[in-house]
């Protein structure tokens, strides 16, 4: 082959592997479709339960537009609105305002929020039976909540600081109720105002309504902080679109009509509150021109009685052309001087002296003023006469003019207070609708059935993560060095049989003979017997002549050892049927069970365990105690062993039981009595199969091979641990015994395995 052809073969090889590790992942999920499916089931139950436990949740909605300047002043007149100002409010301001503890703390105070109220008498299957628990209602008179024994209705309840957030019992009595804390008992009557001193404070309660007597609900005052979070997490605030003016305000919660409620007085405390944000500056403005007012008056009438005196005295003063054209300037400035500085202290109210408009007024004012000088420098060249006419004069026109001016001014901001609307108004508020918008249970109930079968199929790829059973014939012999010598079918009539406890256990020949599993065993002895080394003749220790005592002359039997890496994968059917399958070929046959602890072999050949190798052991080593050194040592026909050896009634097997259980299996085992019993019956068999304990579980299997031609491993799919079947193969090579194969036992066929490939198929009639 070449190079290219080489790597283009590895190349596909490696493919292959990927493809082959993609499907093992497939079929670790199908054979773990039970795990799957059980907490799929398991997560839709707990969904549907979930969705019937969650109170409904509701919703209601409410929209408001914000207006950019208020019109209420400007529709007036320029003059009016450059006096007030103006001011802009944009709706993100206006949205965070409206959750400000400014405007929410009205509404709690109104609908009593901190009050809270609950039934303690309704458990969780209580409300998963209900699928709906009353909640409470909150309106200006009071806090009520309906319950299965009647309503409760609580209009004041009042407390001192220590008792915040703390949780009272009400229950009603004979005479009225009983409130208590758990320290505190507070007795009064239903209806009545009642004023309690406790440990820790006052309390002030009135109880309206109770349901029947016995029947407990709690009530609790909850601090203003915690009751305006609890109102802010219910509560939506955002403009609609970008820059749009629109402020859409939703709430949820698990009463429509309380959610209904509660929106609707948010709504109303932020328009009250707008209202009257924008109407402070005209109040302010107001209020001052209610100031001025009676002291312009009084300065008005004052210069007038002070002219009108002048002309008593001097009579009518002829006054020249130009001394009136300064006279009439002069009065002007003084008139736009007085309404500057009137302009000037009612925007220092608001603004500090280096606002521009304040500025902007007093450059106004310089002007003025250089302009006045220069008229009074020109008037002072006039007679003295005529320049005091003319001071009379202009004094009481300008009194005048800055008197008649303010007071219109007040007449029309008096005007503009009753129509002013503010800048924000209601386009729809709240309603009922009674659709709940939560829980969603068809949603729930799909997302836990789906969260369910997830989390099954990361347990079942965990663990077959963390527990790596034997499936791949292939990735046993790479691990271990240790071929796969057979692979045993499960015998599904068997199986069948086998769930039954009261069924006796039955081989495969009486039971199942047409099966893959009987042809998989007879496969296995096949191989056995081409890979046993031939022996060489020896002494037969049980057959004597007619009238001697010689041994006759045999062939020495093969010693079969089967064993297992951990209880429970099979071992003893193996032996039990490999066994049956050797004697079809008029072999004798042998079957000792070495499980002296826990062996059930003796139940496969519906025999009893009695009389077995642990009992023949022991009897052994009791008789060996009581001999004298000087005694010769036990003969062949002193050891007994036809006694311990029974029957199975079928044509060429015999079965030695494991016997009564003792306390020292490892030590008769290494005994020289085993190893005379071995060498004895090597001489009378064709084949011994010896079942020994698993070899992690105890040493006895190390000790047994020393006796075997062939050690088998018997290994269970999709149960045994592979890192144990390593672990195993690699005890028994630390004591130098050679692990001849591995026998996979009870491999199953289907879509879903991927190994089924190496199934034997039975040849013959199979009906």
């Amino acid at each position: 082959m070449t190079i290219d052809s080489q790597n283009t073969s590895k190349k596909t090889i490696e493919k292959d592997d990927d493809e082959i590790d993609l499907m093992a992942l497939l079929w670790v999920l199908l054979r773990g479709w039970k795990v799957v499916v059980f907490f799929a089931l398991l997560g839709l139950i707990i969904g549907i339960l979930y969705s019937r436990y969650v109170n409904p949740t509701f919703k209601s909605d409410a929209m408001i537009q914000i207006e950019e300047n208020s019109q209420g002043i400007a529709a007036l007149g320029e003059s009016i609105s450059d006096l007030v100002g103006s001011e802009v409010s944009k709706a993100q301001t206006e949205a965070e305002l409206i959750r400000s503890r400014m405007i929410l703390e009205p509404v709690v105070k109104l609908l009593h929020l901190r009050i809270e109220l609950g039934n303690p008498n309704i458990d969780a299957i209580d409300r998963i039976k209900a699928n709906h628990i009353d909640t409470q209602m909150n309106t200006p008179k009071g806090v009520s909540l309906k319950s299965e024994e009647g309503r409760v209705q609580v209009s004041q309840f009042e407390v001192s600081r220590a008792y915040l957030n703390r949780t009272f019992t009400l229950t009603k009595t004979k005479t009225g109720f009983v409130l208590t804390d758990g320290f505190d008992d507070f007795e009064g009557q239903i209806g009545q105002a009642h004023k309690f001193r406790g440990t820790d404070g006052q309390v002030y309660i009135t109880v309206n309504e109770l349901p029947s007597e016995n029947y407990p609900i709690t009530i609790t005052k909850q601090s203003l902080k915690a009751t305006i979070d609890d109102v802010n997490s219910a509560l939506s605030v955002v403009e609609q679109g970008k820059q749009t003016g629109i402020i859409k305000l939703s709430m949820t919660g698990s009463s429509q009509e309380q959610v209904t409620s509660v929106l609707n007085q948010i709504v109303l405390s932020y328009i009250d509150q707008n209202q009257s944000r924008g109407s402070e500056e005209t109040t302010r403005t107001l209020t001052f021109m209610q100031t001025q007012i009676p002291a312009l008056k009084d300065k008005l009438e004052n210069s007038e009685s002070i002219f009108n005196e002048f002309r008593k005295k001097y009579g009518t003063i002829d006054v020249a052309k130009e001394a009136e054209l300064l006279l009439t300037e002069n009065s002007q400035i003084d008139t736009q001087l007085n309404e500057l500085k009137l302009k000037k202290a009612d925007l220092t109210t608001y603004y500090t002296n280096e606002h521009p408009l304040v500025v902007q007024i007093n450059e106004q004012l310089t002007v003025l003023n250089s302009r006045k000088r220069e008229i009074d420098n020109t008037i002072a060249d006039l007679p003295e006469i005529q320049r005091e006419f003319l001071k009379l004069s202009e004094d009481t026109a300008i009194n005048r003019e800055i008197y008649l001016t303010l007071l219109k001014n007040y007449e029309q901001l008096k005007i503009v207070k009753a129509g002013q609307i503010g800048f924000a108004r209601i386009i729809d508020l709240p309603i009922n609708t009674y659709k709940a918008i939560a829980p969603k249970k068809l949603q729930i109930i799909v997302l836990a059935l789906l969260l369910g079968g997830m989390l099954g199929t990361m347990l079942v790829l965990l663990k077959n993560l963390l527990r790596n059973v034997v499936k791949d014939p292939e990735s046993i012999e790479g691990k271990t060095g240790v071929p796969v010598v057979a692979t045993i079918p499960r015998s599904p009539l068997l199986s069948r049989i086998g769930k039954n406890k009261q069924a006796g256990k039955r081989l495969l020949a009486h039971l199942d003979h047409n099966s893959l599993s009987y042809e998989a065993i007879k496969s296995l002895r096949t191989s056995l017997m081409f890979s046993m080394p031939k022996q060489a003749n020896t002494l037969t220790a049980f057959e004597k002549t007619n009238d001697s005592n010689e041994l006759q002359v045999g062939q020495q039997a093969r010693v079969i050892l089967i064993t297992g890496e951990s209880p429970g994968v099979g071992k003893s059917f193996i032996s039990a049927n490999l066994s049956e399958v050797f004697a079809q070929l008029n072999k004798k046959v042998l079957v000792i069970d070495a499980d002296m602890r826990l062996g059930e072999l003796h139940k496969l050949f519906n025999l009893s365990q009695d009389q077995g190798l642990a009992d023949y052991l022991t009897e052994g080593s009791s008789r060996l105690a009581k001999t004298d050194d000087a005694s010769p040592a036990l003969t062949s026909s002193e050891l007994n062993v036809e006694s311990f050896i029974h029957s199975t009634g079928m044509d060429g097997i015999d079965f030695m039981p494991r016997g009564r259980h003792p306390h020292n299996p490892v030590s008769l085992l290494m005994s020289d009595r085993f190893a005379q019993l071995m060498t004895a019956l090597k001489t009378h068999y064709d084949y011994i199969v010896i079942d020994s304990p698993p070899i992690l579980a105890a040493s006895d299997a190390i000790i047994l091979a020393q006796n075997a031609d062939k050690v088998l491993m018997v290994t269970r799919y999709d149960k045994s641990i592979e890192g144990q079947v390593v672990y195993a193969v690699k005890q028994m090579h630390k004591a130098n015994i050679q692990v001849d194969g591995i026998i996979l036992n009870d491999v199953q066929q289907g879509p879903m395995d991927k190994y089924s490939y190496h199934y034997s198929y039975a040849y013959g009639d199979t009906q």
